[in-house]
C-alpha cells in the first residue's frame, strides 16, 4: 500500500456515526453504543485500505469515540484523535486542527494536503476554512446547521452519502499529483 498524499481530517458524530442511534446513559453522558450511517464504515476503510491518513477531529468525549469506533471496527484507521475534551477546544477552534497537524508532524506547507469532513457548517466548514484547508460538508442529517448564513459556512465541496467521497478524494489525490 502506497501512502497517499491528500489527508483527511473527519468529524464523527452524522459524519461517520449516526447520532440518532446513540445510546448514553444520561442525556450528556458518554456514548456507550452507535451504528455508522449507511456507507460509512466502508467508506472510511476503504480510504484507510487505499493509503491515506486518517485524522479524527471531533467534539465530544474521548470515551464516547473510543466505544463507538472500537465497536464499528474502525478505532485502527485514524493516525491521530484529536477530540475536544482532551484539546481543550471545541471546532471551530484553530486548536483541534493544530492538534491534528502536530500529532501527525504535518507542517504549514501540507495544509494544502488536508481536507476536513464534517456535517456543521458553523464548526466544521467554518474552522476548516479559518484554518486554511478545504471543507467537505456531508448534508446527511439535518440535526445541526446545514445551510450556510455566511459566505464563511459555504463548504468548498459538499455530498450528500458517504460513499461520494471516495470520487471527491480520488479527484483531489489526482490534483495534488
Amino acid at each position: 500500500m502506497t501512502e497517499k498524499k491528500l489527508i483527511i481530517f473527519t468529524d464523527i458524530g452524522d459524519t461517520v456515526i449516526d447520532e440518532g442511534t446513540e445510546i448514553r446513559k444520561t442525556p450528556e453522558g458518554m456514548v456507550y453504543h452507535a451504528q455508522c450511517i449507511p456507507g460509512a464504515k466502508e467508506t472510511m476503510l476503504s480510504l484507510y485500505e487505499s493509503g491515506h491518513i486518517i485524522a479524527m477531529v471531533a467534539d465530544g468525549l474521548v470515551d464516547s469515540f473510543h466505544n463507538t469506533m472500537e465497536e464499528n471496527g474502525l478505532s485502527h484507521i485514524f493516525s491521530a484523535w484529536c477530540i475536544s475534551e482532551e484539546v481543550g477546544q471545541e471546532k471551530p477552534a484553530a486548536g483541534m486542527f493544530e492538534a491534528a497537524m502536530r500529532r501527525l508532524g504535518l507542517t504549514e506547507a501540507d495544509k494544502r494536503r488536508i481536507i476536513m469532513v464534517g456535517n456543521n457548517v458553523e464548526r466544521d466548514v467554518v474552522g476548516a476554512k479559518r484554518f486554511g484547508i478545504r471543507s467537505v460538508q456531508l448534508a446527511w442529517s439535518d440535526r445541526h446547521p446545514m445551510i450556510p448564513r455566511c459566505k464563511e459556512e459555504v463548504p468548498d465541496y459538499q455530498i450528500h452519502k458517504p460513499q461520494e467521497l471516495l470520487p471527491l478524494v480520488e479527484k483531489l489525490e489526482q490534483e495534488l499529483s
